[in-house]
């Protein structure tokens, strides 16, 4: 059944749709800060990893999660899965991260290891 007629299913799918468009610009806004973040620690030589950053930044998103009435383990799996995916295009961007891209990172985060929980190019995520 598609539903086609079903005016009520079309608004809902409209909101969807809406709120889909709004993420993806979001991530997107979120990789170019996450490149930043990276260029400017590489110019800076701060390192690459902050452990305790990572940590209550999972902690807060989960907490978060959890006012919003979302399952606070599925948020960090996105989370996980949103870092993964900026560390592999910061990875490709950058034509191979070198020996300190990464260096000390929380594996628990996909190796993400920057304050933004995202890769950066220039050698290191954090």
């Amino acid at each position: 059944m598609g539903g086609g007629g079903d005016q009520r299913l079309a608004e809902y799918r409209a909101s969807i749709d809406n709120i889909d468009a709004a993420l993806v610009l979001l991530l997107a806004e979120r990789f170019k800060i996450t490149e930043q973040v990276g260029a400017h620690k590489a110019a800076a030589g701060l390192p690459p990893a902050d452990p305790d950053r990572e940590a209550a930044q999972v902690a807060r998103l989960r907490e978060l999660a959890r006012a919003a009435d979302l399952d606070p383990d599925f948020s960090e799996k996105f989370l996980r899965f949103v870092v993964s995916e900026v560390i592999r295009h910061h990875e490709s961007s950058a034509g191979g991260a070198g020996p300190e891209f990464g260096a000390g990172a929380d594996p628990a985060l996909a190796g993400a290891a920057d304050p933004e929980l995202g890769g950066e190019p220039g050698g290191g995520r954090g």
